[in-house]
């Protein structure tokens, strides 16, 4: 994909609508912002699975640049109306790599209070790492989560282990502005057109995690719907969790939000404990930073790095015993 967008900035396009509409695009283009290269991207993908002329030019298939060009140039004259529609929105993924955090953060957690966690995801988008547990991590030779998961993670993991427990799941949600269901063809088929040909693992784990889901996830503002799930429900930990979401909220957004999670966990207790678990961007560029705090007590507590789609982990977390 990395070529396709290097020839979409240095070949000619045919003069059309969408043409226009991509060079003029207002406001931040980029990954950080409209990510437009990947929506566009993203249309060409979909038209491939859908069984386009265009797939005898994609992986497994070996073309020259030209080749892939000239194609993909066809394709934005066969196709415009389609990809102008699909232009609309922007990219959904839905990163299963990353679960990979939230599994050794589980197993922290059912380490510190050993209690079932309530889930509550910001940014949820399908809602497959909702599915946390139900995965398994495989690091340094043990294995944590089920011994018959259907998908099964294994990142480059640099530091200690995760503390070796059995999380229990007292109920899961969450939350999305465009939430997409992966029991809805259609939403299944969109979160497929953002897994590119040529990352054959990466769609195999997708479509597992697919197979297996069982969760609900809101259409909604995420705040908002937070607020609504902040009551203390005794014998759980409420574990309040977004992997690189929470950076996209206006800032405002944020400050709400902090000052409502905050409140919320001056009135925990060991019995109705609430951790809050990040995996975002921060300053550095060594991938993302891993957060976690905990109430009561308000312990802050800096659980290391992982890259952005769960390739690898730099664990750093202290050991936390049972409260």
């Amino acid at each position: 994909m990395g070529r396709l967008c290097r020839l979409f900035a240095s070949r000619a396009w045919p003069v059309n609508a969408l043409r226009d509409r991509f060079f003029a695009w207002d406001g931040d283009v980029s990954g950080a912002g409209q990510s437009i290269s990947l929506r566009l991207a993203g249309g060409l993908h979909a038209l491939v699975l859908q069984g386009h002329a265009l797939a005898a030019f994609y992986p497994p298939h070996g073309v020259s640049d030209d080749e892939l060009w000239a194609a993909v140039y066809a394709t934005f004259v066969s196709d415009e109306a389609f990809l102008d529609a699909w232009m609309n929105s922007p990219p959904q993924t839905n990163e299963v790599r990353r679960a990979a955090v939230l599994i050794a953060v589980g197993h922290l957690l059912t380490r510190r209070f050993g209690l079932p966690l309530r889930l509550s995801e910001l940014g949820a988008s399908a809602g497959l790492n909702l599915m946390w547990d139900k995965f398994a991590l495989d690091v340094a030779g043990h294995r944590f989560g089920p011994t018959d998961a259907s998908v099964v993670l294994t990142p480059d993991w640099d530091g200690a282990l995760p503390p070796d427990t059995t999380p229990l799941i007292a109920a899961r949600c969450g939350v999305d502005l465009n939430p997409l269901n992966p029991r809805n063809p259609k939403d299944a088929f969109r979160l497929r057109a953002y897994l590119w040909a040529d990352q054959p693992e990466r769609i195999a784990r997708t479509e597992a995690a697919i197979a297996g889901f069982d969760a609900v996830v809101d259409r909604g503002d995420a705040i908002d719907w937070l607020a609504d799930r902040m009551g203390h429900e005794a014998g759980t930990c409420h574990l309040i969790y977004h992997t690189v979401a929470w950076q996209y909220f206006p800032a405002d957004v944020q400050a709400k939000g902090t000052v409502l999670i905050e409140a919320a966990g001056a009135l925990a207790t060991t019995d109705a404990p609430l951790a809050w678990f990040g995996m975002e961007a921060d300053e550095l560029r060594d991938g993302a930073a891993l957060t976690l705090r905990i109430w009561p007590g308000d312990h802050r507590i800096m659980l290391g790095r992982a890259d952005f789609h769960g390739r690898w982990v730099k664990w750093t977390a202290p050991t936390l015993t049972l409260q």
